[in-house]
């Protein structure tokens, strides 16, 4: 069963979820990227673009959610080269560091709780992560043009764009869909109407609604809602 709770790394999401069922999950586009433990391995979930489809595992999994930005800094490799993949965070840091750090996880009584701790530790040695990166999420949030949330924070498009990919593994205009689609979503699951979600996240119509839906999520909006 999944659980999830704030982290002590403000910002960050700690979660857990039991052993699979059979058949396929799905993990939307959230703008976010993940630390993640699973059989005792420990991985990295870099920014998605569509769904990413997973299939029924025997084990259960831990991970951090790092907010949209955040995990850059920590990871010490830009964004956009982790775009819609799963790698071993041994592919990324040394194989010495990282079977130091998977056995620290594997000895805590919690996975989870073991995780946020490799993460703490290390956001103290990194530093914040550029300050500018969370103002970009909000104003994206909020449904700000690209174009204005450059010009509101001095930023040229091009150095905007540059600084997306680093930060968040793809441009501004891909985030804001991403963040739009997930405003959508928390409206609709709270049973508004399809019609007044789409208005009120920033869609042009319930049309452009299912179409991004579809696209991104690779359901209709009534299936994928039926799923959860």
């Amino acid at each position: 069963m999944y659980a999830e709770r704030a982290s002590r790394l403000d910002g960050a999401v700690v979660w857990t979820d039991g052993p699979g069922e059979p058949g396929a999950g799905r993990v939307l586009p959230d703008g976010c990227m993940d630390l993640l433990w699973h059989d005792g391995r420990l991985m990295v979930a870099g920014p998605d673009t569509r769904a990413h489809v997973t299939g029924g595992s025997p084990g259960g999994w831990a991970g951090l959610r790092f907010f949209p930005g955040q995990a850059p800094a920590f990871l010490g490799v830009p964004a956009h080269e982790l775009r819609d993949r799963r790698v071993a965070l041994a592919d990324l840091w040394s194989p010495a560091a990282v079977r130091r750090l998977t056995a620290r996880v594997n000895a805590a009584g919690d996975p989870a709780s073991g995780l946020e701790a490799v993460v703490l530790e290390r956001a103290a040695e990194v530093g914040r992560p550029d300050p500018v990166l969370r103002q970009v999420v909000a104003a994206l949030d909020a449904g700000r043009p690209v174009a204005a949330t450059a010009d509101e924070l001095g930023l040229g498009a091009r150095q905007l764009h540059r600084r997306s990919l680093a930060a968040f593994g793809y441009g501004p205009k891909t985030l804001a869909r991403v963040l739009r689609l997930r405003r959508a979503l928390a409206l609709a699951r709270d049973g508004v109407p399809f019609a007044t979600t789409a208005a009120r996240s920033g869609y042009a119509d319930q049309a452009h609604l299912a179409r991004d839906v579809k696209e991104l999520a690779g359901l209709p909006l009534g299936e994928l809602l039926a799923g959860r």
